[in-house]
C-alpha cells in the first residue's frame, strides 16, 4: 500500500514517519490498548485520551467505524 503521512496530532501517537494505512492503524489500536482506551463494557467505543482528543474532534469518545473515518481526515 501507498505510504501516508500523519499530521501533527496523529503524529503524536503513531509517530511521524509515512507509513501504509495498515501501518499506522496497527500503531493506533496498540496505543489505544496500552493506554486501556477501548471501553469496558461497549467494546466498539474508544475513549480519548489528551493525545487522541485532537483526533476525534474533541469528543471523549467514538467507536471504533467513527475512529477509522476521523483518522482518515490526519493522513495526507
Amino acid at each position: 500500500m501507498k505510504p501516508v503521512t500523519p499530521d501533527a496530532a496523529l503524529a503524536a501517537v503513531v509517530g511521524s514517519n509515512p507509513m501504509p494505512r495498515t501501518e499506522l492503524t496497527k500503531k493506533l489500536w496498540a496505543y489505544i490498548k496500552k493506554n486501556g482506551l477501548q471501553d469496558k463494557k461497549v467494546k466498539t467505543q474508544i475513549n480519548a485520551d489528551e493525545k487522541l482528543l485532537p483526533i476525534f474532534n474533541k469528543k471523549k469518545s467514538v467507536s471504533m467505524f467513527e475512529m477509522t473515518k476521523l483518522v482518515s481526515g490526519h493522513v495526507s
